[in-house]
């Protein structure tokens, strides 16, 4: 592995990223969180954990992921060249398996027999349910009651690589409340369990933790443009947590280009409880949630405010401190993208290019068609497709398409029924 490809597994200062972040945690989870951050440290620097990592994403994961040019959409649009950094096509669906495969495999270095882990639209509990069920760990993941409703096609799934999936029925019964009874979890259970934290966010070292596992987008597609003689103009990315972000703009931060766009859940407008914008528009403030300071929606009291998103993965009430940072200097431009944007990106390049994108990722399409078309001819725009959208299925069908997707579940439904009934 070169210098160039070897991730970086910077350290945060002190856990901060300028004003965000750190470790505000109960004492008890203390010596958790400083084992896992040593262990951590010197396994990106041991070449037989870095080497083993590397096989993994070559023969498990089927890195490295392709980058299409849209040329297509591109032609449609009539301004820059689109280009589209597969990441959907990486085993299970989505980026969170590059972050899921690294943790699993340091929880495994250190010793810990169980994992435990949050998801909001599934797919990190997939990638960890498949990176455990790989490495032979247990696992059980924790999940809000409204997510498991809407994403069951992910749930099956994980129940499939034998995970134990817990829905959470306090608060919202959605990401931030999953999280929630994980750190529960962890407070009774650390002495063989490990917290895998999907997104760069929670107490520190967990965002450089996500940050350098997920880099591999990043210096993947930088590779991948050098080879073509493509100079882009932009990155855009969708942002809930920001582990795709990151991962996506690692390689980029340091320098004055190419500009790197986040795109937020929009929702249905511009009102509290009907977005989950934190770095566009006037709703958020900083604040300390789940183990580290960020910006978050909070309401009047300081409590976290209700969130709203058609995308599950998006519907997160904060966003990691490395890209609050960024948006505060400015390195990072954030955009909102409400939830019809997101379905109109869907299907225009579903349409056009033969590639469904998630909805979290369509957040991102619907800026870089934007963005796209407001460049000139010879520019390039690159999006990362952070997911693809089977999994979306329960949720976009019944908007697509409404008539036939409830003839089709009267139909399973009846079908269903009948065995049962056949069975008695």
């Amino acid at each position: 592995m070169s210098a160039d490809e070897r991730p970086n597994a910077r350290r945060s200062e002190a856990g901060y990223f300028g004003p965000y972040g750190g470790r505000y945690v109960p004492e008890v989870l203390r010596s958790a969180i400083e084992e896992i951050e040593a262990a951590f440290f010197v396994a990106v620097e041991d070449a037989a954990f870095m080497a083993e990592l590397e096989h993994i994403r070559a023969d498990f994961i089927g890195r490295p992921t392709p980058l299409l040019h849209a040329a297509n959409v591109s032609r449609l649009l009539g301004g820059a060249d689109l280009y589209i950094k597969l990441e959907g096509y990486a085993h299970t669906g989505a980026h969170k398996i590059n972050n899921a495969i690294g943790q699993a495999l340091l929880a495994k270095r250190m010793g810990k027999r169980r994992v435990i882990a949050e998801t909001g639209a599934g797919q990190h509990g997939v990638a960890t349910a498949a990176a455990c069920a790989k490495l032979g760990l247990e696992c059980v993941v924790y999940m809000g009651a409204v997510d498991v409703d809407r994403q069951q096609p992910n749930v099956a799934t994980m129940e499939l690589y034998g995970a134990t999936v817990v829905p959470v029925h306090s608060g919202s019964r959605t990401l931030k409340d999953a999280i929630n009874e994980a750190f529960r979890d962890w407070a009774g259970s650390f002495g063989d369990t490990f917290y895998l934290i999907g997104s760069a966010l929670g107490p520190a070292p967990f965002p450089d933790m996500v940050r350098t596992f997920q880099s591999v987008i990043g210096r993947e597609t930088k590779a991948q443009l050098a080879e073509r003689g493509v100079v882009p103009e932009a990155l855009v990315a969708c942002v809930g947590g920001g582990s795709n972000a990151i991962g996506f703009f690692e390689p980029f931060t340091a320098d004055e280009s190419p500009r790197l766009i986040g795109v937020e859940a929009g929702g249905i407008g511009p009102g509290k409880g009907e977005h989950a914008s934190r770095m566009t528009g006037d709703g958020a403030r900083t604040g300390i949630v789940h183990g580290y300071k960020s910006r978050f929606l909070l309401d009047d009291d300081g409590q976290v405010a209700e969130t709203r998103s058609i995308s599950a993965g998006l519907d997160y009430p904060g966003i990691g401190p490395e890209l609050a940072s960024l948006g505060r200097s400015g390195r990072v431009e954030f955009r909102r993208a409400t939830d019809v944007e997101a379905l109109e990106a869907l299907t225009f390049i579903a349409r056009s290019e033969g590639v469904v994108f998630a909805l979290e990722s369509a957040h991102a399409a619907a800026a870089a068609i934007s963005l796209a078309r407001s460049l000139r001819p010879g520019k390039a725009v690159v999006v990362n497709m952070s997911g693809r959208g089977d999994k979306d299925l329960f949720i976009t069908a019944p908007i697509l398409r409404p008539a036939e997707w409830k003839a089709f579940l009267e139909r399973e439904l009846a079908a269903i029924n009948a065995s049962e009934g056949a069975a008695k």
